[in-house]
């Protein structure tokens, strides 16, 4: 029988990951039934558990692409650079993947509980970039860190909801210049 390559199966593999994506966002992760998931990767449910162990492997897997993603922009440039980016290249199958992960965060205790390593790094690489602002005299000193990466949280949180809707996004670059303005030393 023949091997296949290394580069065939990370092929195959980003090829499901893609569909994947695809079809949690326009679907929903309840909606994405294995149907609809070979629909939208063109392969069969074997071709997909063969490397995924069950629908839930498979979008932990995009949510951890994500989360991995979201820890390397925020320990270089910060949380509102991921905003940017978000306004900038809007990816509806990102959007979907985020909405999702709030939503199982808040229904299946499972999966919070899986999740949680996951969102402590994004609040973990949140915060050390903070401090090093301040550190640095760039973040203001009358308000405290925690209080800080929770209100650029809460403002990533609304932007998410914000794009999903399909709302207008023509004034959203300027609403983040509010916001880093806010957590700017002044």
């Amino acid at each position: 029988m023949p091997r296949v390559s290394i580069d065939h199966l990370q092929a195959r593999r980003r090829q499901i990951l893609d569909g994947a994506r695809a079809a949690f966002a326009r679907h929903g992760y309840e909606g994405a039934t294995v149907r609809v998931l070979e629909h939208q990767t063109g392969l069969s449910r074997g071709a997909i558990f063969h490397h995924f162990a069950d629908k839930d492997a498979l979008f932990m897997a995009l949510a951890v692409e994500d989360a991995n993603a979201m820890v390397c922009t925020v320990t270089e440039h910060g949380l509102v650079q991921v905003m940017r980016e978000m306004i900038g290249a809007p990816d509806p199958g990102r959007l979907g993947v985020q909405l999702e992960v709030a939503r199982r965060v808040r229904t299946d205790a499972g999966f919070k509980a899986g999740w949680a390593p996951y969102s402590e790094r994004i609040q973990r690489a949140t915060r050390a970039r903070l401090e090093r602002q301040r550190a640095a005299g760039s973040l203001r000193a009358d308000v405290d860190i925690e209080q800080l990466a929770g209100y650029l949280e809460l403002v990533r949180e609304g932007l998410i909801a914000h794009l999903a809707a399909g709302l207008p996004t023509d004034h959203l670059d300027g609403v983040l210049d509010v916001v880093e303005g806010a957590v700017r030393s002044r």
